[in-house]
């Protein structure tokens, strides 16, 4: 809970302050955080100081404990405060300015600059972008207009302009291929990165346009494909024109490198582009990671030679030799966590042969089995009503075979009757709790293959981060290809600045940035002197800072004899 100033912009005279009583909260059926306004005490310049005073000490009064220090969080009536005139944002931006200059960003992008006689702000414009994105992720024109405006304190920053943020967007696109590999050799030297394993996946972002790309884009000195194309999207919006976004992963979960292309992409044909981009950057001993999207005997050729080894996940199902003879291959399972257990299969003799190890889960097993018994239970439910409803028995049977629910469990006869089929229930039956990876690397123990494979789960959570639920790189509003492809690496950028800081702290994001989002910045009038002084570091911010390797803020930021402090609004 906070106090909240807001800024109604006038055509003729100063601009109306009005202060309001806010707090954040998590909106469930929305997936994010929103501003709720509990009260509103109403025009600036019409609220009593006195009365704002007595309920700081009221409720300091009621909150007093160890952690918070009265004579210094409370107002007393000598100090003469005479008016609040703006809380700004600070801490997420505080943070990442100084994760930005000990990664490398910054110092690589003024050297870039230098290097070309570039004289714009454009290492500003882009730690604005990148620092909206782990703030409060919006649109170029929305970070230009109301973060950077309105929202959070950072003087330097009021020189930018809206073009400066296009243009700088423009100039990471020329210079980042060098970027990338300097960047992932520079934070995997600081990070002590495992670089032994390399995980690859692809996603789909949807872009707010009607129409398909039909021709490439000149851009400069390069010819960029169309990248606006329909295909299969991941997560069900046939309708939106999209983008693919391939994305490459150390084990501690740092992007190596990024991609984007046409949105009709198959998984499979990605690779190419993966072993060309990677070739030069002698890279130490890597085994490719990748999940069933990748499984096919092109893709493992294509390994092998490009990457040399590669652990690939099997689908169980589609794969004849693994429904027959791999998981039907008997042989004794052995413990390597405290939920997985493996146990390796080999196929064919000679060049031809295969290695396969099966992973099994028994807890997953027992969850799978008891989900499977409550669905027959409703199929057997579902026939018995058929049995009593003889009018509507074929039109019903018919509806109940197409089911993807409960059709794979059922069979018909010659006379149109159903039945369960058992033989089904048994094929479903030995899938439970297992799931098959394959290997090219004889090296590696079974334990280390499926062990390496689970870790797949960390890109899940960088793409879950990327689109829904912190960073928001979906939808695209842009429509030109040059430019979806700088909106896509801004967002792997900011990816890696929030990776850094939980490598760091041991703790989610959003645990950090709700920590960090209490150090505030205020703005206040005293003794006929405008102040800028940050808001007390509390433990929990002094810890999160601490882990991060930032020194606590100065408390008093600026000081002046004007109205308005110097380069604030």
């Amino acid at each position: 809970m906070y106090l909240r100033t807001t800024r109604q912009r006038r055509k003729h005279g100063p601009d109306a302050i009005y202060y309001q009583l806010a707090e954040n909260y998590y909106h469930k059926a929305r997936r994010r955080s929103e501003t709720r306004v509990i009260y509103t005490f109403g025009r600036a310049d019409q609220v009593d100081p006195e009365a704002l005073r007595r309920l700081a000490q009221s409720l300091l009064r009621v909150a007093n404990d160890e952690r918070i220090d009265l004579s210094t969080r409370a107002f007393p009536p000598d100090v003469g405060i005479d008016d609040i005139e703006q809380v700004y944002a600070y801490g997420v931006l505080y943070a990442a300015r100084a994760l930005w200059e000990e990664l490398g960003i910054g110092p690589l992008l003024r050297a870039k600059m230098q290097q070309t006689g570039c004289e714009a702000p454009h290492e500003m414009a882009l730690l604005a972008m990148i620092a909206n994105r782990l703030a409060r992720p919006a649109s170029k024109l929305a970070c230009y207009e109301q973060w950077l405006a309105d929202d959070v304190y950072w003087p330097e920053a009021k020189t930018l302009v809206l073009e400066h943020l296009y243009r700088a967007m423009d100039f990471l696109l020329c210079h980042i291929e060098s970027l990338e590999q300097e960047l992932f050799f520079r934070t995997a030297d600081l990070f002590n990165a495992d670089v032994d394993l390399i995980f690859w996946d692809t996603t789909t972002l949807y872009c707010e346009i009607d129409e398909e790309d039909e021709e490439s884009e000149q851009w400069q000195t390069r010819l960029i494909p169309a990248l606006c194309k329909r295909g299969h999207n991941k997560e069900g919006r046939d309708s939106n024109p999209q983008v693919v976004v391939g994305l490459a992963l150390t084990r501690d979960g740092l992007p190596v490198r990024s991609w984007v292309f046409p949105g009709n992409t198959a998984d499979v044909t990605t690779i190419t582009h993966l072993k060309d981009d990677l070739r030069g950057w002698r890279l130490n001993r890597c085994v490719f990671v990748g999940d069933s999207g990748m499984f096919s005997e092109a893709n493992r050729q294509r390994l092998s030679r490009a990457l040399g080894r590669y652990i690939l996940a099997v689908p169980m199902r589609k794969v004849t030799e693994v429904s027959l003879d791999v998981l039907t291959r008997p042989g004794r399972y052995r413990d390597v966590a405290p939920h997985l257990r493996v146990k390796e299969v080999y196929v064919g003799e000679g060049e031809r042969r295969r290695r396969y190890v099966v992973c099994h889960n028994p807890d997953e097993a027992a969850r799978e089995q008891a989900h499977r018994a409550r669905l027959l239970e409703l199929v057997r439910a579902e026939l018995a009503a058929l049995d009593v409803r003889q009018a509507d028995h074929p039109k019903k049977a018919c509806e109940l075979m197409a089911s993807r629910r409960f059709g794979r469990y059922l069979r018909m006869d010659t006379r149109g009757r159903l039945s369960i089929d058992t033989t089904k229930v048994a094929a479903e039956a030995k899938y439970d709790g297992k799931f098959v990876v394959t290997t090219n690397d004889d090296t590696l123990d079974a334990a280390d293959v499926a062990l390496g494979y689970t870790s797949m789960t960390l890109i899940e959570g960088c793409f879950r981060r990327m689109k829904t639920t912190g960073l928001q790189t979906r939808p695209i509003y842009h429509w030109r290809p040059h430019r979806i492809i700088a909106h896509v690496k801004l967002c792997v950028l900011a990816l890696l600045l929030e990776r850094a800081a939980e490598i760091r702290c041991q703790q989610t994001w959003r645990t950090i940035r709700h920590t960090l989002d209490q150090l505030k910045v205020v703005r206040y009038r005293m003794h006929g002197k405008t102040i800028v002084q940050s808001t007390q570091v509390t433990t929990p911010i002094a810890e999160i800072l601490r882990s991060l390797g930032v020194p606590v803020p100065k408390r008093i930021l600026e000081v002046s004899d004007e109205a308005h402090a110097p380069g604030l609004p």
